[in-house]
């Protein structure tokens, strides 16, 4: 049973007198002190540690520093393998007879792959491809500085000339590329250290000309035609730049 004392009775100085009780201050050199310290500073520490000073900016710069340190690893990595590819030519002949083989050619690639171990017949035809396209699209704009540098010196003239005449005339060309079918190597060969490969391509475009006034001469804007292309590429065998030239055009 609980039993609680009156106020009157708790104060009055006849019943009992309130003693002061002795307490003990803790000098600064206190072992005591000195624990409680090092605990309470341990545990700032681990807090600030773990949830950080709130800012408002501290994922953005987690974020940013990811992406650098990603950026430099992507880097990183793209010069291990540039340092390997530039180091291929350093392997001892066991090394390089131990490496896979090359992708098989074509009956018609054939000639190259002889000439040129490492020659790939699918990185070639990709390249074909994107220069096909880029070539046709830049002479139908008359704009052929821009891929002047994939074209042998003849080509260039041939291509500017009838461009100029073009112009000259009051003709414009509309030329929507929808894309290539095929592209293959019809023939290749060899021949006083040149490379030279045949390729065929079918590609599908819609091809308008028109006068000066607008009226449609050559082709239908709305007709979509099948076009077939034989063009001759060519590269000097010890090239060290990959890219290959057009020599010759010619209808398939």
């Amino acid at each position: 049973m609980w039993c609680i004392p009156k106020p009157s009775s708790l104060y009055s100085r006849k019943r009992f007198q309130l003693k002061p009780r002795p307490f003990t201050v803790l000098s600064p050199m206190d072992p005591v002190l000195l624990i409680f310290v090092v605990l309470a500073a341990f545990v700032i520490f681990r807090l600030l540690s773990v949830l950080g000073t709130r800012t408002g900016h501290e994922q953005h710069q987690d974020i940013e520093g990811l992406q650098r340190a990603s950026q430099q690893k992507t880097a990183a990595i793209d010069r291990d393998l540039e340092s390997e590819r530039e180091g291929l030519g350093d392997e001892p002949n066991e090394a390089r007879e131990s490496a896979p083989a090359a992708s098989a050619v074509s009956a018609a690639a054939e000639p190259l792959r002889a000439a040129d171990p490492s020659f790939d017949e699918g990185e070639f035809l990709a390249g074909a491809r994107a220069a096909y396209e880029m070539i046709v699209e830049a002479f139908a704009a008359g704009d052929l500085k821009s891929v002047k540098p994939f074209l042998a010196p003849a080509v260039f003239e041939t291509f500017n000339s009838a461009a100029s005449q073009r112009s000259n005339a009051g003709h414009e060309v509309e030329l929507k590329f929808v894309g290539i079918e095929t592209a293959t190597i019809a023939r290749s060969e060899l021949r006083e250290n040149m490379l030279y490969a045949v390729t065929e391509f079918a590609s599908n475009q819609v091809r308008a000309t028109r006068d000066r006034d607008g009226a449609v001469i050559d082709g239908d804007p709305n007709r979509i035609d099948l076009v077939k292309d034989r063009w001759t590429f060519a590269r000097k065998l010890t090239a060290k730049d990959p890219n290959w030239m057009l020599v010759a055009t010619t209808g398939a």
